[in-house]
């Protein structure tokens, strides 16, 4: 220790001293006024002024308790009844506390989406659009089978067989390695819509391409073993189409489904009409396919066909377009939009011509070019009107928060006059 440092003896010493001469008010003691013990410090302007809630200088944060006790006026009145606090106030019947910031807008999740968007890139929008033309050309080619249409037969047979050849192929590409097709193929799960497709496009395909190959039968030698080929081909081909075509619905509409049971929005809530929409495509397609391969005096089957898919894929774009409140946005603003719409106006201009033109080549085939490219033009606009409402966070949000003001709000009053079970 240094020797010019006092004792430690003098230090406490000079402490005491001190202690003494303040008084025991120094620490809040005993003999402090206003404490009754070891109580908190007053300053000199409260023990002169009394204390916040009865002083009587200007900023003090007196309640009305403890002004009414000091007999002065509340500065500044803070103990207003709950009604004067609501919104609107007490007199015009307003209700919940009024809001001191905005709502809280949700852009991300600790740095990442809220809902993670689709993977999925065009290749799987065109695997939506050719698996429907498999399907319509399929059972546009059992209508001109049963009615004896060679030429509509044979171009749905091919047209069935080329779709569905190149929707396997996105759908592949899309897996990324072929062995993963095959594996899907270990386990058949109803409860599952890729599964389920899986196992109807397997099905689907063997079937679509026999009765293709059964077309090319009259051009195979008649004598031999290809002329054994030659007879036996047509009945094989016929029972072989007829299996497409049953197939074929499941084939049209089960990517609905499998789009639907994602956790998109506007996909998720567009469940009902979806399928409809894509049934309605598929036979569209079909039709086009038919009134430009067919003669004008073989396509009255394309023509039909072409009004009833038609009518399915409209009413069921308008569905989808106005039903589903804020997630009908993405189906009606950008990319998505710009398609349906065109979608839309193809489709009535590919039924108008397959009416007019019953009689004329080119119109007919016209209008199949366009009843096509307003099945391409749905399958691609639902496709990216689901992939917009997954990467902007309202088209989850809001519905939920709807959805549970809706599950909040009171449930009506039945206990009113007339209520009971005598009406009395």
């Amino acid at each position: 220790m240094s020797p010019d440092r006092p004792a430690v003896g003098d230090l406490f010493r000079r402490f005491r001293e001190r202690l003494e001469a303040d008084g025991p008010g120094r620490l809040g003691g005993p003999g402090h006024p206003g404490s009754g013990g070891h109580g908190p410090k007053v300053s000199r302007g409260e023990a002169a002024n009394g204390s916040r809630a009865t002083g009587p200088g200007e900023g003090v944060a007196r309640t009305d308790s403890g002004a009414a006790e000091a007999r002065l006026a509340p500065q500044p009145p803070r103990d207003a009844a709950p009604a004067d606090r609501r919104t609107g106030g007490g007199r015009r019947g307003g209700g919940g506390e009024q809001l001191t910031v905005p709502p809280a807008e949700f852009i991300s999740y600790y740095g990442r989406p809220i809902l993670k968007p689709p993977v999925w890139k065009w290749d799987i929008a065109a695997y939506l659009f050719t698996g429907g033309i498999a399907a319509g050309s399929s059972l546009l080619a059992a209508g001109g089978q049963l009615t004896d249409r060679p030429a509509l037969r044979r171009a749905g047979r091919v047209t069935a067989l080329a779709a569905v050849s190149a929707s396997t192929y996105f759908l592949i590409h899309d897996l990324g390695r072929p062995t993963r097709f095959h594996h899907m193929l270990r386990v058949a799960k109803l409860t599952s819509p890729m599964s389920t497709g899986t196992w109807i496009l397997t099905a689907f395909g063997p079937a679509a391409g026999i009765a293709a190959v059964a077309e090319a039968a009259p051009r195979l030698p008649e004598r031999g073993l290809f002329g054994l080929a030659r007879r036996l081909l047509p009945p094989v081909g016929h029972a072989a189409g007829l299996a497409a075509a049953a197939t074929a619905p499941a084939l049209g509409t089960y990517t609905a489904v499998l789009l639907a049971d994602t956790a998109v929005p506007s996909w998720h809530e567009a469940y009902p009409e979806l399928p409809m929409v894509f049934a309605g495509s598929a036979l569209a397609s079909g039709a086009g396919v038919g009134l430009i391969a067919a003669p004008p005096a073989q396509a009255g089957p394309a023509r039909r066909l072409a009004v009833a898919g038609a009518a399915l894929e409209l009413w069921g774009s308008h569905r989808v377009e106005n039903r589903l409140g804020l997630l009908s946005e993405p189906y009606a603003t950008g990319t998505a939009g710009r398609l349906l719409r065109a979608a839309r106006a193809l489709t009535v201009a590919g039924v108008a011509g397959a009416l007019v033109g019953r009689r004329s080549r080119v119109l007919s085939a016209l209008a199949g070019g366009a009843l096509l490219a307003a099945s391409a033009c749905t399958r691609f606009g639902i496709f990216h009107g689901g992939v917009v409402s997954a990467r902007d966070p309202k088209y989850t949000v809001v519905p939920q928060r709807e959805r549970v003001r809706g599950h909040q709000r009171p449930a009506p009053n039945d206990s009113g006059p007339g209520a009971g079970p005598n009406g009395g």
